[in-house]
């Protein structure tokens, strides 16, 4: 994917003395009193901030937070925790700028954040007036936004088109290249972990994956529907009985190509979905009328270690059980410690995995944690982003 990296452009002294508009992905959970309770996405931002402004920029910020109601800014829809986290963040005080589409003072050497880019009437359906007053406002376009990278926004995507220069900052970049590593051009076998509730929301990833990968695993209740597909009893567990076709569908289409998805031979099994449920283990076959299949057992959870260890990439797209119980998180952790001792390359994506990855303590063993979740589904979907689009057409010219 041939795109404008931001990290070039200062490497050859391009962005000094230049009006550089940064998009990040500042969109963070905040408390009922508006303080932040979790600060990744600001810390990951930073790089590509001191990027700019040691090239010697005049360097503008802007992010979403919440959701705004557009030309209509409430206090709630502030960015001012977060231009107060960036500042410490930084070391320096970054300004909080309001009323900022038509003009920004910023000078070289200084940073400035402007306020809740979805607050702009136009910005969610991209329009071309304000695409074009934005991109007035700099000299080179930055999106660090992998996170908002499958939305086609004034800030995304119109002011790219219309920027003097338009290029992926660091964050994006290493997106774009951990994506192409696993699945472009990746190191065989390729095993796939598409796990969650329903089969419903990931079909279109299963049926994609399912004409790529060597290995495609299953879990959750997304697990559940397949082993109805294979036959197997599954109790009141959650399922989708009117997907089973699908479910065939995506079997038969990895088998023609001599890959396999792999139906359970154990489960962990309980009587109701609590926290203090006992767990109780079982053969696949023998899933009781009144039974909640909760995990996978460990005897699959020993194949699916063994094929991971054995692979060349991983792709991993949500936990395998109720990991958040204890007594159902035999599963989850078993496939998070077999990626962590794999030599294959790895990446993660999904607010569940993140959590699961956090859980078990191997952020450093995993190749390539992803930052956005909807984004990173639809790049398993095989669709081309937006941001991704337009990147490429403007380094084309």
């Amino acid at each position: 994917m041939h795109i404008l990296r931001f990290s070039d452009l200062c490497a050859q002294g391009q962005a000094r003395g230049q009006r550089v508009f940064i998009r990040a992905d500042l969109n963070v959970p905040q408390d009922d009193a508006g303080r932040i309770t979790e600060d990744t996405r600001i810390r990951a931002s930073v790089p590509c901030i001191q990027m700019a402004l040691e090239a010697g920029a005049a360097v503008m910020v802007t992010s979403h937070l919440g959701r705004p109601t557009e030309g209509e800014f409430k206090p709630e829809d502030s960015l001012a925790p977060v231009a107060q986290r960036l500042s410490e963040l930084l070391g320096r005080e970054v300004p909080l700028v309001a009323d900022w589409v038509d003009g920004v003072q910023v000078a070289p050497g200084q940073v400035v954040l402007l306020e809740n880019c979805r607050v702009n009437k136009g910005e969610k359906k991209n329009n071309p007036e304000l695409a074009k007053k934005m991109a007035q406002l700099c000299d080179i376009y930055v999106n660090d936004a992998f996170g908002t990278a499958h939305r086609a926004e004034g800030t995304t995507y119109g002011i790219a088109e219309y920027a003097k220069v338009a290029c992926a900052g660091p964050l994006l970049a290493a997106e774009i290249d951990a994506i192409q590593t696993a699945l472009a051009n990746p190191k065989r076998p390729l095993v796939a972990i598409v796990a969650g509730s329903k089969v419903s929301t990931k079909l279109t990833i299963l049926q994609s994956l399912s004409k790529n990968v060597d290995g495609l695993v299953v879990g959750g209740g997304i697990a559940n529907t397949f082993m109805l597909a294979a036959g197997l009893p599954i109790g009141k567990s959650l399922a989708e009985p009117d997907l089973v076709g699908e479910a065939n569908a995506v079997i038969a289409a990895m088998a023609a190509r001599g890959a396999e998805v792999p139906i359970p031979t154990d489960v962990v099994v309980a009587k109701a979905f609590a926290a203090d449920a006992p767990a109780t283990v079982k053969k696949a076959s023998e899933v009781a009328e009144d039974d909640l299949i909760l995990d996978i057992g460990p005897e699959t959870a020993a194949q699916l270690a063994a094929q991971l260890k054995a692979a060349g990439t991983i792709v991993w797209n949500g936990p395998v059980g109720v990991f958040e119980f204890d007594q159902f998180a035999g599963g989850t952790k078993a496939i998070a410690q077999a990626i962590a001792e794999s030599s294959a390359f790895s990446i993660a994506g999904g607010g569940d995995t993140l959590a699961a990855i956090a859980k078990y303590g191997i952020e450093k063993d995993v190749g390539y944690i992803s930052t956005g979740g909807g984004a990173f589904l639809e790049v398993l979907e095989g669709k081309t982003l937006p941001a991704f689009e337009i990147l490429q057409k403007r380094a084309a010219g």
